[in-house]
């Protein structure tokens, strides 16, 4: 079993910077893939990006390629999502997801965690 608590959103003006922090609770931690999803107002979820147990590997959706980086500090039971020049259309709940690989896909997660708000203003 892995509890997952997101924290790091808030209101931000277009071009910052946000850092979203999940924190695993239990000793497998580092045997899951981690991932990023988000979901605005009237939209499905979706991919952000996501992070291989080891770390090694990386994955993200075109809409954040190179303004994004997920990372993961696995003695610290922590997976990262830096997020820098924020668009408006980036406004969503975001939420953190465990899983045995780092899937694309959010049906194949096993626990998430409750969701953190990004809003960024024009």
């Amino acid at each position: 079993q892995v509890q997952l608590v997101e924290s790091g959103g808030g209101l931000v003006q277009a071009g910052g910077s946000l850092r979203l922090s999940c924190a695993a609770s239990g000793r497998t931690f580092s045997s899951y893939a981690m991932g990023w999803f988000r979901q605005a107002p009237g939209k499905e979820r979706e991919f952000v990006a996501a992070i291989s147990w080891s770390g090694h590997s990386t994955y993200y959706a075109d809409s954040v390629k190179g303004r994004f980086t997920i990372s993961r500090d696995n003695a610290k039971n922590t997976v990262y999502l830096q997020m820098n020049s924020l668009k408006p259309e980036d406004t969503a709940v975001y939420y953190c997801a465990a899983a045995l690989k780092p899937y694309y896909s959010g049906s194949l997660y096993d626990y998430w965690g409750q969701g953190t708000q990004v809003t960024v203003s024009s």
